[in-house]
């Protein structure tokens, strides 16, 4: 039994934008509503990596038997590296499809690396038959089996919108959700760690 944890980002719309909004404008500024959507995806990201401790979550990179794999600053060594976590899964007797979970940072340096002239993204897609997946709040990389049954997330509430107070200029309001997460088979995946962290 896991409890569930409840994230909460609290945010402030300008009454006159959602003024605008009933009047049917298309030119809102929502910004604040978004970056409050990123900050609570960001912080269930990393939950769902690096555990939460006083919920009793263990992440995906915290939970493995053995420690990480460093990624260098070579995104032209991704797929070595990615192969050989493939590798050692199939060694622990993991079966696929295997996908690959990248940081923003990671994600990036990826896109734009070529080797040869051709595209380093290209060559870690033939490694893996699932998903290159960007992952905001992940350090690194995480190589993982899709098989099923390995980790599991329970959502007791999806993103919501709530009501705080308002006054003659603004609208509080917060966005929130809750869920817990559970690492089943924590040597179904393999962590690629950032450069520079342990």
């Amino acid at each position: 039994m896991l409890p569930l944890v409840e994230l909460r980002v609290p945010f402030e719309i300008r009454r006159s934008e959602l003024a605008a909004l009933d009047r049917g404008a298309r030119d809102l500024d929502i910004d604040p509503a978004i970056e409050a959507a990123r900050k609570i995806a960001l912080a269930e990201n990393h939950t769902i990596f690096f555990g939460y401790p006083a919920a009793s979550i263990r992440g995906i990179c915290e939970a493995l038997p053995e420690p990480a794999f460093s990624l260098g600053d070579d995104p032209e060594s991704y797929p070595v590296l990615i192969a050989t976590a493939l590798t050692r899964l199939r060694d622990r007797g993991i079966n696929g499809p295997y996908a690959v979970a990248l940081s923003e940072r990671c994600y990036t340096d990826l896109t734009d690396a070529t080797k040869a002239g051709y595209p380093v993204l290209e060559h870690v897609r033939r490694l893996v038959d699932g998903p290159l997946v960007w992952a905001p709040g992940l350090d690194g990389a995480v190589v993982l089996s899709m098989r099923g049954g390995d980790f599991e997330l329970t959502v007791g509430q999806d993103f919501s919108i709530g009501y705080l107070s308002h006054d003659a200029e603004f609208v509080r309001l917060y966005v929130e959700e809750s869920f817990t997460f559970w690492t089943i088979s924590p040597q179904a995946a393999i962590p690629l760690a950032a450069p520079g962290v342990a």
